[in-house]
């Protein structure tokens, strides 16, 4: 009896082993077919025309591409200004492979990176970036300033390493020094101020080259939204808070602007005029005292209007850079598609001198 419970297990299993056979395709090989394309090479990292920004100490640099090909890799050769630093022949993933490449003690000055990708039928494919690097020293800030933004590939404030939040798409070009931020329509950048509003005073400078497309935007806004809710009349752009920073104009002619808020009023400076056409960068400056509103222009002094009462700084939690949205955009002072470059700001009010020194920097 116990044999044949055994017989009957095993028969079992047969019939089932036989039934899931049946059920299955079987697997056989599959031919790749020809080799008809060649190989696919993409730089990751640099990119052409980028700038790899190396901190002090730092000795490594890493470059990062990717090769594919629609049947099978064979080798990878990359060249650094015509010396190759690196060469690969195996691959996890035959068809696909992201590299890294390290490579110590890279001169700081502009470099080609060229790379060679062969498949197994010896189709290839070379592409090459030029790139710059360079060795970023630790920013020291100067006496009350508090945010310092170079643009050089990168948003972030040198100072307090704060990363705004980039609206739309600005990019990046070459600037007065290095690269500058690039304007785009619909996009700014804008960053909490709580460190910019301790104090009755404020300061900032910069360089611009402008794009009179369009005609008017803003460029520095430090406004409070609708305040109907703290007892204030409900107003839209509201210009009793803050300063608004701005350009408007035609294309020979730009008047740069401030509008400072003391909490029940407003004063205008209508500073002076700059000429675009001549596609020159021009530095601007404006200081916010308790008593003054002032504007300069390449390191001469514009206009200066008299305040009354101090700023006042109620609802102000954000600064917008190049563009008045999103708290002013009346007399549609919307992005500003111009560049900016060497962007500094101060919690107290810069000297004449101090204006001048950065104009005559080089």
């Amino acid at each position: 009896m116990k044999n044949f419970r055994y017989l009957i297990f095993f028969s079992l299993m047969m019939v089932m082993a036989v039934s899931c056979e049946k059920g299955l395709d079987p697997i056989n090989s599959v031919s790749p077919g020809p080799d008809t394309e060649s190989p696919v090479l993409t730089f990751n990292n640099p990119t052409e025309g980028g700038i790899m920004r190396i901190g002090e100490g730092q000795t490594t640099v890493t470059f990062t591409l990717t090769a594919s090909d629609d049947i099978e890799l064979s080798t990878v050769v990359v060249q650094l200004d015509g010396t190759q630093i690196a060469s690969f022949n195996t691959f996890k993933d035959y068809r696909r492979a992201v590299l890294n490449v390290t490579y110590e003690n890279l001169s700081d000055g502009d470099h080609t990176l060229t790379a060679t990708v062969t498949d197994k039928a010896d189709k290839s494919t070379s592409a090459s970036v030029n790139f710059k690097k360079f060795t970023m020293t630790a920013y020291v800030p100067l006496e009350g300033e508090v945010l310092y933004m170079g643009f050089e590939g990168t948003f972030d404030d040198a100072i307090g390493g704060i990363s705004p939040t980039v609206n739309g798409a600005p990019t990046f070009a070459d600037g007065k020094l290095g690269q500058a931020y690039q304007g785009a329509t619909d996009a700014y950048l804008t960053i909490p101020t709580a460190t910019l509003t301790t104090t009755k005073e404020f300061s900032a400078a910069f360089w611009m080259k402008i794009n009179t497309t369009p005609d008017r935007a803003g460029i520095l806004t430090m406004s409070a939204e609708d305040l109907a809710n703290a007892g204030y009349p409900a107003v839209q752009n509201q210009r009793n808070f803050g300063f608004r920073f701005f350009r408007e104009g035609s294309a020979t002619s730009q008047t740069i602007k401030d509008n400072v808020g003391n909490g029940t009023g407003e004063t205008w400076n209508d500073g002076g005029q700059v000429d675009p056409s001549t596609g020159e960068w021009v530095h601007l400056a404006f200081t916010i005292s308790e008593t003054t509103s002032t504007i300069y222009i390449n390191g001469e002094m514009a206009r200066e209007s008299t305040m009354l009462t101090p700023v006042d700084w109620t609802g102000c939690d954000i600064l917008t850079i190049m563009s008045g949205a999103p708290r002013f955009t009346e007399w549609n002072h919307f992005s500003d598609l111009s560049l900016i470059d060497e962007l500094h700001m101060f919690k107290r009010v810069l000297t004449l001198e101090e204006i001048q020194a950065f104009y005559n920097a080089k």
